[in-house]
């Protein structure tokens, strides 16, 4: 049996687990320093459980020491270090921990221990750069890329018309962290919440779409002459954000208040986390757009690569599902060898790979997740 270690048993990573534990040729060992994490998952089959303090570098190396592939699945302040310790131990990783650093700062080091780090293995990023990879595998010139994504609740609910899935700490991230887009051919900065527009989705209506810093490696490894990330959400909830931002309410800087010193951005996650915490059985989805412009030969061509999901009939969220499976279905890739390609590999580095390609999306229309592409001509 192969043997997958799970480096995180949060939300995401309990549906790796998952998944992994339906393989019959496939023993998980899921490590957390959570045990009420873990308790989720003891009970699947093949499933192992450990907890692990996966902040420390040892503490990774010793789990993952006789893996045939690792899933990291830590929360973003961990996973560069995480990421370097199973790089040094010389395991192959499919990782979804989003850490603020660049990953690709990790390649030299890969590419000496002969490993192969799949990293922001996720929807966005994740399929997201898939598609942007795929798009430049098939045209010559990439004049325009557009990412648009968001998981939203079915049921719109007064004042935010949201509802959490991560935490609202990488919520609020999304709201204040500059966006580095990419405009003729040079990376800009624009303010995040910032360039609105309304955009139609069917099965869904009216969502607007603002600027985010999603493009990570993309902006190193693809060359476009414009491209940029944009999150989606139900129509007026960017400038209550903004209105949020500006007086201050997302500041990490203490305000003195009723002879207390209070950061305002604490206060405001809390409250917040209540007003966005999902019911139990309240349906969510999730919904992504890429869309890219260029030549090919003489011809201007447009593709379009689409993903939809909803809340499954068990209750799973759709972003755990389109965060999880394709971090699980490339886990299995590494665990084989069918895939193996030394150095930090986004998705956007192996998207030419026919196989590795199909594989991926005829897994995840099994899994039931809806993925849709159209290659057309414009006049």
């Amino acid at each position: 049996m192969k043997r997958i270690a799970v480096l995180g048993c949060g939300l995401v990573g309990s549906t790796i687990v998952r998944d992994l534990s339906e393989d019959t040729s496939v023993l998980v060992r899921a490590f957390d320093v959570s045990a009420e994490n873990l308790a989720r998952v003891a009970r699947l089959p093949r499933v192992e459980t450990a907890r692990a303090d996966l902040s420390d570098r040892a503490a990774v190396g010793e789990a993952v020491a006789d893996a045939d592939a690792v899933v990291g699945a830590v929360p973003g302040r961990l996973g560069f270090a995480m990421l370097r310790a199973v790089v040094e131990a010389r395991k192959p990783i499919a990782d979804i921990s989003f850490s603020p650093e660049n990953p690709l700062e990790l390649d030299p080091l890969a590419k000496e221990r002969g490993v192969t780090a799949v990293v922001d293995c996720g929807v966005s990023p994740g399929l997201s750069n898939l598609a942007v990879g795929r798009a430049a595998a098939k045209l010559d010139r990439i004049d325009d890329a557009v990412i648009m994504v968001g998981g939203l609740p079915v049921e719109r609910h007064w004042p935010f018309e949201y509802r959490i899935v991560f935490s609202a700490t990488d919520v609020i991230e999304e709201y204040t962290r500059p966006a580095r887009l990419v405009e003729c051919g040079r990376v800009v900065v624009r303010p995040a919440l910032s360039e609105v527009e309304l955009v139609e989705f069917d099965r869904v209506g009216t969502l607007e779409a603002f600027n985010t810093d999603g493009l990570r490696t993309l902006i190193d490894t693809i060359d476009a002459t414009n491209m940029r990330e944009k999150t989606l959400r139900y129509p007026g909830h960017a400038e209550r954000m903004r209105m949020l931002r500006e007086t201050g309410f997302f500041s990490e800087v203490p305000e003195r208040v009723g002879g207390a010193d209070v950061a305002p951005r604490e206060l405001t996650e809390t409250l917040l986390f209540r007003a966005w915490k999902r019911a139990a059985d309240e349906q969510e989805l999730t919904v992504l757009r890429v869309t890219v412009e260029g030549m090919r030969g003489p011809q201007r061509r447009r593709l379009v690569y689409e993903l939809f999901d909803r809340t499954d009939s068990a209750g799973q969220t759709s972003m755990a599902r389109t965060t999880g499976f394709p971090c699980a279905i490339v886990a299995r890739l590494l665990a084989s060898g069918e895939y193996r390609d030394a150095g930090i590999r986004p998705p956007e580095l192996f998207a030419s790979d026919e196989r590795v390609y199909a594989t991926l999306v005829s897994e995840l229309r099994r899994r039931g997740i809806d993925w849709r592409e159209r290659d057309e001509a414009l006049a």
